[in-house]
């Protein structure tokens, strides 16, 4: 099963939120978002991600760029996070978030 994010062609709000599951202590982690579309090259590659506070709540959240949400289509998202003992875990690890960015009439 896999999360579906929708955003509108060139828009940067909302956040792409994530909430870890189960809930997943931050404390001290950081994070980096990747997005593709599938078989593609990254259209995001590494970007900076928030540990939301508290960092006890589990959740990570990425602030678009006008350039990430350029073209419409069906993306492949996953967060990478390192934690406070530089062990890394990717997130979802069963799949990827789904984003799907739709056209505007603007």
């Amino acid at each position: 099963m896999s999360d579906i994010f929708y955003i509108k062609r060139g828009d940067t709000s909302p956040r792409l939120v994530y909430k870890l599951f189960p809930d997943v202590n931050l404390t001290g982690a950081s994070a980096v978002f990747n997005m593709r579309k599938k078989g593609a090259a990254n259209t995001v590659n590494r970007g900076a991600a928030t540990v939301v506070a508290p960092a006890t709540g589990g959740t990570l959240s990425y602030p678009w760029a006008p350039a990430d949400t350029a073209t419409e289509g069906q993306f492949e998202a996953e967060f990478e996070v390192t934690y406070a003992d530089l062990t890394v875990e990717t997130y979802p690890n069963n799949g990827f978030i789904t984003v799907r960015i739709k056209n505007d009439l603007g």
